[in-house]
Formats: C-alpha cells, sequence, structure tokens
C-alpha cells in the first residue's frame, strides 16, 4: 500500500501508550536505559538458553522469571501512568529518572521471588504446611509487590479484583448464601499461595516462563527482519484491488499479523498506521475505518499459530498438545475474519466505494523477492509445531531461525548497496537490531508477566476456597430458574427446560466474561473464568477443551466492547473518530466472535479436535455457522443487493439465532426461511440498478 499514514511514529507510540498500559514505560536517563536494556537482553538469553539447552528445577525457572518480572516492572513502570514520556531530568528524588524508592523495591522483589526457589527441595517441601517466619515475610512481601507491579502495568482493576478474592479467602464465614465457607488465617493463606504450585508460582507464571516468553520475543524477533511488513504488503496484493479494498486489507493484514502478535492494541496501532488512513481516503467514514482496524487486530489472540498467552496457558491447564489448541483454534478464527468481510464488503457496496488501484498497490514479484526469506521461521515453527515438537522447543529453533535470516538479509543488502553505490536501509539488521529485538521481546512480557503472577493469586483462592464449584451451582441454579419460567412461554414451550438451562448457563458466563475483560487483560480474564465457572461448565457436561475456549472468545471480544474498547479506542486516536461510536461499530463488526463460541458448545466438530469429530458434522456445522454471520452480517449492514427495510433486518437477524445450534435440519430450515429475503433483494437490486442506469 502506497497510502502513508497520516500520523508520525512518535504520535502511534502515544496512541498506543495512551490505550495500552502495558506499553507505558517510563523514560529514563541514558546511563539506566542501557543498564535496563542489558537486564533485558539477560532475560531473553537466559529464557532461551534454559528452553532450549538448561536443566533447571521448575520452581526455580517460574522463580527466576518472576525475578526479572517484577524487578523490572518498578523500573519500566512508575508509580503514576506517564502518557507523554516525561522527561527523566525533571525527575526529583531518583536516579536517572528512577525514584530510589522503586530501585529499593525492585532489589526487594528480586530477593521476594528468588527466596523460595533458591531454597533446597527438601526444606520447601518440609515447611509446605508450616511455613517459617522468614517465609511468611516473604511471601507477604511477594504478594504485595506482584499486586502493585501488575497495578503499575497494566491498571488497577485486576489488583483490586485480587484483593476482593484475598478478603474472600479471610473472611469467607461473612459470605452471603452459597460463597459462605470458614475462612482462613493469614499464616494458612501464605502458606497456599506461596508455598505451593497452587498459587503466585502456579500455571499461568509457569506457562509464562517456560512458552510465552519464547513466543513473545520470537513475534519481536520475526517482525524485525520483516515479516510484518511482508504480512502487510501481502495482503494488499491479495485484497486491495476489490470493492472497499483497505477495509480487506486491514482484514488480511491484521490476520497475518495476528497469526505473530497476541496483542490486540499492538496489531491496531502497526496496520492501524496504514489501513485506517486509505479506508478513509476511499471512502469509509472515520469511525468504521476505526471499527474495522480494531475488529479484525482482536482476532490476533485467536489466530494460530502464535495466538496470545491464553494459549499456553491452556496447553497446561489441559495437558493436550498446542498442535491440538492450534487446530481447535484455526476455524473459528476463519469465522471471525469472514464475519468481518462480510460486513465489510456489503459497506462498500451500500456505500459504492472503490478498490484501490494499480500504481497504489505493491508489486507482488517484488515483495516476495525483499521478504521472502523472513517466511522461512514462520515455516519452521509451524512444521515443529505439528511435527508434535513441544512448543518451547519450536520456538527456540523458530528463534534461531530469525537470526540467521536477520543477518542474512542484511549481508545481502550490504552486498547491493556496495554493488549499487546506494545508502544501506535503515532498517538493516545488525548486532545493534539484535540487541534491541532481545531487549523488545522481554519489554513485552513484563506486564503479561505481572497479570499471570497476580491471576495465581486469584486462582490459589479459587482452590483453597473452593468457590469454582459454588460459582458453578450459582449460575446453574440462577440459569434453571429463567429456563423454568422462558419455557412456559408460548412458543418458546417447543425447547426443554434443559436446553434453555444450557442455553442461559453459557449467556451469564459469556456476560461476566465481557464485564470482566472490560477492565482486565484478556489472559487474566481467561485464567479467572475457566477458574470461576469450571464448576458450571463440568455440571452441563461441556468438554473441557470446548469449554476453554468459550470463556476465551468472550474475554477476546471485551477489547471492542463498549464502555472500555481499548483497542477500539486506539484505532479511534488513529482514525480522528468519536472513540465511544467507533466502539460500538467494531462490536458490530465482531458479532460473529459473539456467536462462535455457542456454535461450537452446542456443535463442538468445528473445533476439530474435540470428542465425536466427524467430517460430515465439521462440514454441517462450518456450513450453518457461515449462513448465521452471513445473515447476521446482511441485518447489522442492512444491504444485501440493496436497502433492507427495518423489519426484514428484525426477520434475518432472528433466523441467524438458527444457526446457533448447526445441524442438517435447523440449517436447511434456515435456508428456506431465508430464501424469500435473498430473492426480493435480487429484485430489488435488479429494479434499482435499471433505474440508476
Amino acid at each position: 500500500m502506497t497510502a502513508q499514514a497520516e500520523l508520525t511514529a512518535e504520535e502511534l507510540a502515544e496512541i498506543e501508550r495512551k490505550f495500552d498500559p502495558e506499553t507505558a514505560y517510563r523514560v529514563t536517563g541514558p546511563k539506566l536505559a542501557m543498564a535496563i536494556s542489558a537486564v533485558l537482553v539477560a532475560m531473553s538469553v537466559y529464557h532461551f538458553y534454559a528452553s532450549g539447552f538448561g536443566l533447571i528445577r521448575e520452581l526455580l525457572h517460574r522463580g527466576i522469571h518472576l525475578a526479572f518480572v517484577l524487578g523490572l516492572g518498578f523500573l519500566l513502570f512508575s508509580w503514576r501512568r506517564d502518557l507523554h514520556g516525561v522527561g527523566w531530568q525533571d525527575k526529583r528524588f531518583s536516579f536517572q529518572g528512577v525514584a530510589i524508592i522503586d530501585i529499593i523495591f525492585s532489589l526487594l522483589a528480586v530477593g521476594a521471588a528468588l527466596y523460595l526457589p533458591l531454597l533446597p527441595p527438601e526444606i520447601v517441601s518440609e515447611r509446605v504446611g508450616n511455613p517459617s517466619q522468614s517465609d511468611v515475610f516473604m511471601g507477604s512481601a511477594l504478594l504485595l509487590i506482584t499486586l502493585e507491579v501488575a497495578r503499575r502495568s497494566i491498571g488497577p482493576t485486576l489488583p483490586l479484583i485480587a484483593l476482593i478474592f484475598i478478603l474472600f479467602a479471610l473472611y469467607g464465614q461473612y459470605a452471603p448464601g452459597a460463597l459462605k465457607h470458614g475462612g482462613t488465617s493469614w499464616l494458612g493463606f501464605i502458606n497456599h499461595i506461596y508455598m505451593t504450585n497452587q498459587g503466585i508460582y502456579g500455571i499461568a507464571i509457569g506457562a509464562m516462563a517456560k512458552y510465552v516468553f519464547l513466543f513473545i520475543l520470537f513475534g519481536a524477533l520475526a517482525t524485525r527482519i520483516g515479516l510484518g511488513q511482508l504480512f502487510i504488503d501481502l495482503a494488499s496484493v491479495i485484497a486491495g484491488r476489490y470493492s472497499g479494498g483497505p477495509a480487506k486489507v486491514a482484514i488480511c493484514a491484521s490476520a497475518f499479523m495476528g497469526s505473530i502478535s497476541g496483542s490486540s492494541i499492538a496489531n491496531t496501532v502497526t496496520t492501524g498506521s496504514l489501513t485506517i488512513p486509505a479506508m478513509k481516503k476511499v471512502g469509509y467514514s472515520p469511525h468504521f475505518a476505526g471499527a474495522v482496524e480494531a475488529t479484525a487486530s482482536t482476532g490476533g489472540q485467536i489466530t494460530p499459530p502464535v495466538m496470545g498467552a491464553a494459549a499456553f496457558i491452556m496447553v497446561d491447564y489441559l495437558n493436550i498438545p498446542l498442535r491440538d489448541v492450534l487446530a481447535a483454534a484455526l476455524f473459528p478464527a476463519l469465522l471471525h475474519y469472514f464475519g468481518i468481510f462480510v460486513m465489510v464488503h456489503l459497506e462498500a457496496k451500500k456505500l459504492g466505494l472503490r478498490g484501490l488501484t494499480a500504481e497504489e498497490l505493491p508489486k507482488a514479484a517484488i515483495v516476495l523477492r525483499e521478504h521472502w526469506l523472513a517466511l522461512i521461521p514462520l515455516f519452521i515453527l509451524v512444521y515443529m509445531i505439528l511435527s508434535g515438537r513441544t512448543p518451547d522447543y519450536a520456538a527456540v529453533y523458530a528463534i534461531i531461525a530469525c537470526v540467521v535470516v536477520g543477518f542474512l538479509k542484511s549481508s545481502s543488502q550490504v552486498a547491493v548497496s556496495k554493488a549499487s553505490g546506494t545508502p544501506l536501509p535503515e532498517n538493516i539488521f545488525g548486532i545493534s537490531a539484535l540487541w534491541e529485538s532481545l531487549a523488545a521481546g522481554a519489554r513485552g512480557t513484563i506486564a503479561v508477566g505481572a497479570a499471570a503472577a497476580c491471576v495465581g493469586i486469584i486462582v490459589g483462592v479459587v482452590t483453597l476456597t473452593g468457590s469454582g464449584f459454588r460459582v458453578g451451582a450459582i449460575v446453574i441454579t440462577t440459569a434453571n430458574d429463567i429456563a423454568g419460567f422462558v419455557s412456559s412461554l408460548p412458543l418458546l414451550d417447543s425447547f426443554s427446560v434443559q436446553q434453555w438451562a444450557l442455553f442461559f448457563s453459557l449467556l451469564l458466563v459469556a456476560i461476566a466474561c465481557i464485564i470482566m475483560g472490560a477492565g482486565v487483560p484478556t489472559t487474566a480474564t481467561y485464567i479467572i473464568l475457566v477458574s470461576v465457572t469450571a464448576g458450571a461448565f463440568q455440571i452441563l457436561g461441556v468438554e473441557p477443551l470446548v469449554a476453554h475456549f468459550f470463556v476465551f472468545y468472550y474475554g477476546v471480544l471485551a477489547d471492542i466492547t463498549p464502555p472500555v474498547a481499548l483497542a477500539a479506542y486506539a484505532a479511534a486516536g488513529i482514525a480522528g473518530s468519536n472513540p465511544f461510536k467507533t466502539g460500538n461499530t467494531a462490536f458490530r463488526l465482531g458479532i460473529a466472535k459473539a456467536l462462535v463460541p455457542f456454535v461450537f458448545v452446542y456443535s463442538p466438530a468445528l473445533l476439530l479436535v474435540a470428542d465425536g469429530f466427524t467430517w460430515w458434522s465439521f462440514a454441517v456445522t462450518l456450513a450453518g455457522a457461515m449462513l448465521g454471520i452471513g445473515a447476521l452480517g446482511v441485518s447489522f449492514s442492512g444491504y444485501l443487493f440493496a436497502p433492507l427495510y427495518a423489519l426484514e433486518r428484525w426477520y434475518v437477524a432472528l433466523v441467524a439465532f438458527l444457526f446457533i445450534a448447526p445441524g442438517l435440519i435447523t440449517t436447511l430450515i434456515g435456508l428456506a426461511l431465508l430464501s424469500p429475503i435473498v430473492l426480493l433483494q435480487i429484485k430489488r437490486g435488479k429494479s434499482t440498478a435499471s433505474v440508476m442506469g
């Protein structure tokens, strides 16, 4: 795409800092900045060595990872968010822009995180159930430090939720109804949260240390060697020439970028800086252009092969290979993009928008010639995962491939420059670029790691109090009460109470996910809601893989759900549009994502590896889901071949919900009910065309 961004790199960085607290790093003096960079690089090198060649005890590995995360957290994030990069020279009582107290807390964080892992394993096992005074002190310190680093890096919502859970654990005897329990002492609480693997050192931080770090590092290196630019250019080649081309480019580019980046906001800013101005240029309204980019970018967290941190935590929770998780994620992700594509296409047809001209499009041959090497690491990663290698093993060799490709490309660029006498490109990959990429990869894990440690506290409370099954019972009871009323109504009594109970149970969980996700990172939302609702899903008989994906998808949806639709607000900053209007439009465009989880609960064949999979059931489910998503797209767009009347839009939307539980009968009934509208639209479209002619 030749359309240029309307904002400078500094302005784009400020937008990302504003809407993504995970990137609101403080500005420090040059000496301390270099020291922090060296520690970040050391963090990357350590994780690469530990995963590829080291044999380190699990608890020690998690402790070292947590020490890096919390220690750096106090150095990278200030007490109050610095949105505009206030100069370090203006800071008082500080060293190079970092308050002395933060440096002290950084050192304390390292000590608290390493205290338990550095003890001999036999001593740790002896103290579980009877922690010493020093254990309680260090555990308490680590608990407070974790909450503070999480507050600084991702905002106050998750730490506040953790505090509520802590109070619930300590004073459970005062909890209402089914949530009531006997409570616990501070010593018992610290013993469970700190001394066992059920709390801070639990599955969440374990997945971060073992898998997630390496994949974030891979994403940083892959982007640096040109894979991101290749994706954007290829998307332009594939989709740019068609009606409303820049919007379709945004969808393809975000899908490609999402395959190596699990951050909705980073994806929005990276691809949106090019696609949003291009969409506005061909006639899309600013709020629609921002909404398209935001909605497409949220798909990155559900798009294989990298996805977000939640995918790797799912691997540990369910004890299944990563390739099974990626296989399960594939078609739901494609349905998400299909839903956006339908609405974008209909909007373009409704407005009569053009595609990009040949002059505005990059040349496929040139794009592939300049960047084809960047595909090699991605192919290696996918091949190793599909061949059954562990995720960390695959990531290590993909990282090695990134470095080799980077230096090969730079050698080629140097040779061309010498032969032609032209200056070297600015983004050439050398030692300094490798250093920056290693530092950037580690920096991108700090906030996620802090969130994982904070979530460990919440999960620890759930396992300590048994509240998961208590909440599950409440959800089921409430859903049964609603189902009993609904099933007694005329026309709705054709479905049994059990069928309505399942539907309303899923609806309640979905609402909880969206509300929780409004202020909490996707991965944290997923872990909390899976822990809390596991009992409900077990009672309902929903397969664990399906239950995990259901919660995960609705957590992701929160990034484009007002009032806290951060990805949409970041896109609005680039588009210059009203943030709330952009968020509402993004939610409308992403409505398919709200339908898909219900589809795979009722028909798990869509996830490929779920129990009872057959190709026939998969084909029927996929066809029904596409029809349902297409019908929703027509209803929300108000256009097919011509504008729809309001009553027609409501009719099509109601028919679309038949495909929530796709089957051959419901699909055929849905097609029959949609046929009159399609025939009317064809006739109306021909009449409109003849009048215009």
